[in-house]
């Protein structure tokens, strides 16, 4: 009975190889490259940085002169009447004109309390602030894909098992069927013996619509639209030589959310340099070249020209002193200062919580290394215990009690087992993901 049990297990595996190879292999990097290019949440990180990268690319714009071309054109059409001094009147209707007038002004801000260096640096600091965003979403998205990718991994092991049971199961069926031909079995033990074998292949059902929908979720975060057919990988393969220290040691340096934080301390003390700046007096140099030309075609004063032009340059420097402008400057200064202290406290606070994160992770991923050795060898004992139990079984010194209790045993080494590889996954996965390690 055992060869007959294990010649079940091979076909089911056989089975299962021949349906995998009629399906498209889909390895972990193939998942990460396709979500690296395809997934919604970095385009729009994508989008955000290359926002600042567009200022940037402007930086020096601050410091060039404004200069902006004003045309104007007047057609007039008056009625006069004039009563002078020494009673003289005049009169006179439909008197017409022509004026044109253009201009040239150029304004040039030649010092303005450093405010000009200022606003460059923070268009400079935005823009790494942005790749900061993209590579935290980048991780972030590839922590998703190895999760999902490798649960999908584990269900497919989890079916497997249950296909193992359901080849147990159906042995037992044969065991206790031939056993009431012989006469020394009862028709209760093929009854649950076939109500267990049943439960099984409803569980089969059951993981089959998992794994189905967890590659729907992997479609997703690949932002794949197509119905894909294809197959992952078989085990999971983990990093047991992850050391805390390691992890530890430069983490403020590559910890991406840490990095975003720093960042914007360091911003919100550009903006105080600008407000300060704003306290300072401006230095600009004014320049504009005028034109006017007015046409008249009749006059009623004999002393107003019918024709006027003028055009020349005009140049010179102001300073504008700010004195008084309510508050206004002392306020946004005072609005700075708080605003580097509360950037100050949230990188605190977010320095205490990745300590925090690291520390557990660790631990966690310490005790499901732990947990999976001990599974490891727990599935060996229990295979073992099945097989022993269903020759009992076989020979009729045992009831189909004992050998349920087995073969519970058995799915329940086997769960744990599963369980264990991917959660030391998972600990693993988190560990590299707040080192920032996932992607270099």
């Amino acid at each position: 009975m055992i060869n007959l049990m294990k010649k079940n297990i091979l076909l089911v595996f056989l089975l299962s190889a021949v349906s995998a190879t009629a399906q498209t292999s889909l390895s972990l990097e193939e998942a990460i490259g396709t979500a690296l290019k395809n997934n919604y949440d970095i385009q729009l990180s994508k989008n955000d940085s290359m926002v600042a990268a567009l200022d940037y690319s402007y930086r020096n714009a601050v410091f060039y002169p404004r200069l902006n071309g004003t045309l104007g054109t007047t057609w007039n059409n008056n009625d006069q009447k004039q009563t002078l001094a020494d009673g003289t009147k005049r009169e006179q209707n439909n008197i017409k004109s022509h004026n044109l007038n253009a201009a040239l002004n150029l304004n040039w801000t030649l010092f303005d309390g450093m405010k000009m260096f200022a606003t460059r640096d923070k268009a400079a600091e935005l823009i790494k602030l942005g790749e900061l965003g993209i590579k935290n979403q980048v991780i972030n998205t590839v922590a998703t894909v190895i999760n999902t990718y490798y649960n999908i991994v584990r269900q497919k092991q989890q079916l497997k098992a249950i296909e193992e049971q359901m080849s147990i199961s159906q042995t037992r069926v044969n065991l206790a069927e031939r056993r009431l031909d012989i006469g020394v079995g009862t028709k209760p033990d093929v009854l649950q013996s076939k109500v267990d074998l049943n439960a099984q292949k409803a569980a089969q059902l059951e993981q089959q619509t998992l794994i189905s929908q967890l590659r729907e979720q992997l479609n997703q975060v690949m932002n794949v639209k197509e119905q894909a057919n294809y197959e992952v990988a078989d085990s999971i393969p983990l990093n047991t030589q992850l050391a805390l220290g390691d992890i530890q040691n430069g983490i403020e340096a590559s910890n991406p959310t840490l990095l975003i934080s720093k960042k914007n301390l360091d911003i919100a003390g550009i903006t105080l340099k600008e407000r300060k700046a704003e306290k300072l007096p401006t230095v600009a140099f004014n320049s504009v070249y005028n034109f006017t030309r007015t046409n008249n075609q009749t006059v009623i004063n004999p002393f107003s020209p019918l024709f006027n032009q003028s055009k020349g340059l005009n140049y010179g420097v102001t300073a504008s002193i700010p004195i008084l402008n309510n508050l206004t400057n002392k306020r946004q200064i005072q609005q700075a200062k708080l605003d580097i202290q509360y950037q100050q406290i949230i990188f605190n606070n977010q320095q205490s919580q990745l300590n925090l994160a690291v520390v557990n992770a660790f631990k966690e991923y310490e005790q499901q290394k732990k947990a999976l050795k001990l599974e490891e060898e727990n599935i060996l004992l229990a295979k073992e215990n099945v097989y022993i139990a269903l020759e009992v079984y076989r020979l009729g010194a045992s009831t189909i009690i004992q050998l349920r209790e087995a073969q519970k045993s058995l799915e329940d080494a086997y769960n744990r087992l599963i369980a264990a590889r991917y959660n030391t996954k998972l600990s693993e996965t988190e560990l590299l993901r707040l080192k920032g390690d996932l992607v270099k």
